[in-house]
């Protein structure tokens, strides 16, 4: 019984770790005030995301990102983007983006299944 109990809890927890990119691009209508997707997307209140995922920070030439952006040395793979995305100023102290967190590690999970479906 313990068996079957800890399969559950383990394809239970790599379902949430997947997530659903439909339900991401549902999310990402949040972030949409300030970043673009899609063909046509541009730098504005905050950069485009088109294939973000791998790209170093602070890279696009249509966006003005903080000197603390651009000091980080990061590149935007799954970790540090589900670490930014649930604490950006402990990630980036200094980052000028306006954004508290999110705190649901679901959520999290389908932003990010969405974030790795642009390119």
């Amino acid at each position: 019984m313990r068996i079957y109990f800890l399969a559950l809890f383990l394809a239970a927890g790599q379902a949430a770790a997947a997530g659903d990119a439909k339900v991401g691009e549902a999310l990402f209508k949040r972030c949409a005030s300030c970043h673009q997707v899609g063909t046509y997307a541009q730098g504005g209140f905050g950069p485009q995301l088109n294939a973000i995922v791998g790209r170093r920070a602070a890279s696009t030439k249509d966006y003005k990102y903080s000197d603390a952006m651009k000091k980080s040395g990061l590149v935007w793979d799954e970790k540090t983007l589900a670490a930014f995305l649930r604490a950006p100023h402990d990630v980036v102290p200094g980052t000028s983006m306006r954004f508290w967190g999110i705190k649901d590690e679901q959520q999290v999970a389908d932003l990010l299944s969405y974030l790795r479906s642009l390119h």
